[in-house]
């Protein structure tokens, strides 16, 4: 479909949200709702997360510089949409809780990959067997988020999105 400006509002509200929400709890290593929201966003804003994730990196990167781990957020953010759309058929919390927790888990291996690549493989490893500490951290809080608040947050980004395209 066409993109409107009520989709540009969207994808830019919805971008700046996720920076937003990140920078304000940038103090909690890997505790983060940017997993989680970027699953919702995925699976109410359909195609839309593509502008969402544009907006999101290229304010972190305007703050932060874009250095190595900016290329990072190039593609883990967008591997995570495209898992979400791929399981976009389940409705289990437990489920999402399970899947956001994976991608915590998984978020430093994927992010090793710049490493492999600009290091070698020890470079990759070191940097992998480095952050496993925070993974973990970050396995668990996307676990509780998502539990907490998948339910509640559905129904209210879907209302909200209904709202907008009645």
């Amino acid at each position: 479909g066409k993109t409107t400006a009520v989709d540009i509002c969207i994808m830019a509200l919805s971008g700046v949200l996720l920076y937003v929400l990140q920078v304000a709890l940038g103090f909690m290593p890997n505790i983060e709702p940017v997993s989680l929201l970027v699953i919702l966003f995925t699976l109410v804003f359909k195609r839309r997360i593509i502008g969402i994730l544009a907006v999101f990196i290229l304010l972190e990167g305007l703050t932060y510089g874009f250095g190595t781990w900016w290329f990072m957020y190039l593609y883990v953010w967008p591997i995570l949409a495209f898992v979400t759309h791929l399981f976009r058929r389940m409705e289990s919390s437990l489920g999402w809780a399970i899947l956001s927790a994976a991608f915590g888990l998984a978020f430093g291996f994927m992010c090793s990959w710049v490493y492999f690549v600009i290091g070698g493989i020890g470079g990759g490893i070191a940097y992998f067997l480095s952050g496993m500490m925070f993974d973990i951290v970050h396995c668990v809080g996307n676990f509780a988020l998502m539990l907490l608040l998948y339910k509640k947050l559905r129904g209210l980004l879907e209302r909200l999105d209904s709202k907008i395209h009645t």
